[in-house]
Formats: C-alpha cells, structure tokens, sequence
C-alpha cells in the first residue's frame, strides 16, 4: 500500500510539472521516513547527494557532456554531413541515408540523443527539402538518427546506467558498439525500403568519384581520431572511462580551437551549457538513488523476484514482459527518466535470473530509444518540431513508424543473440 500510494504521489507530482528528480527525491525520502522513520530518511538525503556528487564515476558525464557541447560547436555537422552526402548522395534516397551516417558519426562524440536530433534537423533537413524529399522521410529520418546518440558510445544513459547498477561503464560502451551499427544498417534498410515503396518519396541525386569521397573524409579525419583514440584506450585499458572523458574533452577542444570556431564568449557558453546539463542529470541521479532506497526498504525488488519465482514461467519471458512494460511506459514517460524509475526495481529481478547486466542495460537502452520516437511523448520528435515548426507534427510521427519497426526488430535480434551485445566486452582485457 504505502508504494503505491508512492507511485500516486510521483505520477501526481509529475501531472503538475514538478521537475523529475525533485518528484523522485520528494517520494522517495517521503516513502523512505514513513517505512523507517524521518531522522534517518533525511540523513539519508545528505549521505546520498554527497555520495553522488563525489562519486569518481559521475565525473565522467559532464567531461563528455563537455566534449559533445565542444564538438556542435566546431560545427563539425556540417562536414560530417557533407561526407555523408558524397558517400550516400548517388544511392536511392541518399540524402537520408547520409543523414542518418552523420546522426550515428555526430552521436559517437556528442551522447545525447536531443542534441543529436536538433543538431542534424538543422543540417540535414534544408537540404532534403531543396532536392524535393518528403517531409515525412526527411523528419523521420533525423528523428531516428537521432536516437543513436542514446547508445553508441560515449552515452550519458549508458553511464547513468553503470553507476546504478555498479556495472563496468568502459565494458558497457564497448557493449554498444555493435548494437548501435545494427541500428545504423537497420535504419538505412528502414530508408531503403520506402523509397522502394514510394519513389518520389526522394529524388534521385548524381553520383560523385572516389577522390571526391576521399576529400570528404579530410574535414571529419579529426572527429574519426578523437573517437580512435577514446574508445580505443578505454577499450585496450590504457585509461579509465573517466579519464577517456578528459582526453574525450581536450581533444575536442582542440579540433574546435583548430577550426577557429572558439571564441572567449563561445567558450563561456559551452562551459555554462556543458554545466546546466551536468547539474540537471545530477539532480535526476539524486533523486533516482533516493526513490530506489525506499524501493529497497519497501523490498519491491525482493517481492517482485519472489513473485516471478512462482510464476514459474521461462526466465526469457520475464525479460519479455519487462521489454513489453518499457514499450508501453515509452508512450508516457521521458526516457532517461523512465530508465532511473525502473532500472532499480527490475535489475536485481534479472540479476536474480541469471542474466547478465552488460546485455539487459543494452537491451534497456535499445528499447528506450523507442520511447523516443513514439506518441505521445517522442522527445526527439518533439526536438523536430521547434527546429522545424512547419512541419505538422502527425507527419513527423508518420516519417518514425518504418524506423520504429526497425527498432523492434534489432530489440528482438539484441533479446535473441546476446553475443552482440557481449563479444567485444568478453575481448576486452
């Protein structure tokens, strides 16, 4: 009774707007001191802030927040965007699938899916529109691209994630690797398949020779070597994920001092962004932790194990129904949220069966970047929409739909096939 009357209170709290880590922080110690008792519940709301705050894992998100705000503002989308169109461009409905090269390369340095999204939407779209691309292709396109920016690595939800479940954050980037170049492939047969469907859906373009796509690489070489040399250090152990973040950071702050991009003004604006951003998660974080303690002292995760042992049902199918909860929950809850509200109640449950946490915090990720783009909520979707307000929002969210289908069928591959989320963190020393 008392976590329900908890679960009331939050989606009550958050109806009226209340920002979520102060509604999952204000539930969370409520629920705690009812259980336990005040005193202890507000004592534990200074020993989780400061426990958080000077955590050596949380360090890495505002070096890669940091490092994604340098790369956007080296307006190195632009060239990513032209080396994908010169690459792309020639094929049937190039123009999207360059966009959605350039959502997964810009991804890569940025770990943010909204920024991803209104990055590119702002890059690739004028574009498509002059070539005479429709606009459900086009916004769909940037749409979907930008949920890549959620998985492939570096990736705020997949650090989030580590430090909630104590897991390895340099083997869980290495676990979306692969993961987030099926999306890549899936996408672009998303593309491919529309314009088969309906041609004038996209116009055709010229093709270009191999020295010009080798000219093209030149204005991205910079990007593509920063991205090396992170994740290949983290990937080899020369680093620690929170020292891939600072070199992550420095090197992006040379390739925008490079490109004379950096001005005293431009570097106070990252550095005021890049600390907003950093300071919002770490309240969502704080709040997150404290509503999972009152989880823990109201033993909802041990009752829930309880309860799916009786079932005696196949321990795949448990991971199936939560999966299923997820694609439900996605229609009403912002994503990264939804993740901090949930991964603490089912991770011991899927611990308890077997699994491996590497491989559910993927298949967490993977099916969260749905909630991204379906209604009603589709954040990304939503990102679209105030870049491009011309565009009616039912046509964005007809452009997602093919994505969607590809979404759930790399879900399905990823539920399937654990070994393409494990490989590369089982080579890693």
């Amino acid at each position: 009774m008392i976590v329900l009357i908890g679960f009331t209170l939050l989606f009550a709290l958050l109806l009226l707007r209340m920002p979520i880590g102060f509604a999952l922080g204000l539930v969370g110690t409520l629920g705690f001191g009812w259980i336990v008792g005040m005193t202890p519940a507000l004592k534990s709301v200074g020993t989780t802030a400061s426990d958080a705050v000077m955590s050596y894992n949380f360090a890495v998100i505002p070096m890669f927040i940091l490092m994604g705000n340098l790369v956007a503002r080296s307006g190195i989308s632009d060239d990513l965007y032209e080396a994908s169109h010169t690459w792309f461009g020639g094929m049937k409905g190039g123009l999207a699938l360059a966009t959605i090269a350039s959502c997964g390369g810009f991804s890569a340095v940025c770990g943010s899916s909204l920024a991803t999204a209104a990055t590119m939407s702002r890059v690739a779209v004028p574009p498509m529109r002059k070539c005479g691309y429709s606009q459900a292709l086009s916004a769909g396109a940037v749409a979907a691209g930008g949920t890549l920016g959620i998985l492939i690595p570096p990736s705020i939800a997949l650090v989030l994630y580590g430090i909630m479940t104590e897991t390895d954050i340099g083997a869980l980037f290495a676990a979306g690797i692969v993961p987030g170049l099926l999306g890549i492939v899936l996408y672009m047969g998303a593309v491919s398949v529309w314009v088969h469907i309906d041609p004038a859906a996209a116009a055709p373009a010229g093709r270009t020779t191999w020295r010009h796509k080798a000219v093209a690489l030149r204005g991205v070489a910079g990007m593509l070597l920063l991205f090396i040399i992170v994740m290949g250090g983290l990937y080899v152990g020369y680093f620690t994920p929170t020292e891939a973040a600072g070199i992550g950071a420095g090197g992006a702050f040379l390739i925008a001092l490079g490109r004379g991009r950096l001005t005293f003004r431009s570097i106070f604006d990252t550095l005021y962004d890049s600390a907003r951003t950093s300071v919002a998660l770490l309240a969502i974080l704080i709040g997150a932790l404290l509503f999972a303690n009152f989880m823990n002292v109201a033993r909802v995760p041990q009752d829930l194990g309880a309860w799916v042992e009786e079932l005696e049902v196949a321990p795949l199918m448990v991971v199936l129904a939560i999966v299923a909860l997820y694609v439900v929950m996605g229609c009403f809850l912002e994503s990264i949220s939804m993740m901090l509200l949930t991964v603490p109640i089912f991770y011991p449950i899927v611990q308890g069966l077997g699994f491996d946490l590497i491989w559910f915090g993927i298949v967490v990720i993977v099916v969260i970047e749905i909630s991204l783009i379906t209604p009603p909520v589709g954040m990304n979707i939503f990102v679209i929409r105030s870049v491009l307000p011309d565009i009616p929002i039912f046509t964005v969210f007809k452009g997602v739909l093919p994505f969607v289908a590809a979404d759930l069928v790399r879900a399905a591959l990823l539920i399937g096939i654990p070994g393409l989320s494990l490989w590369l963190p089982g080579l890693m020393r």
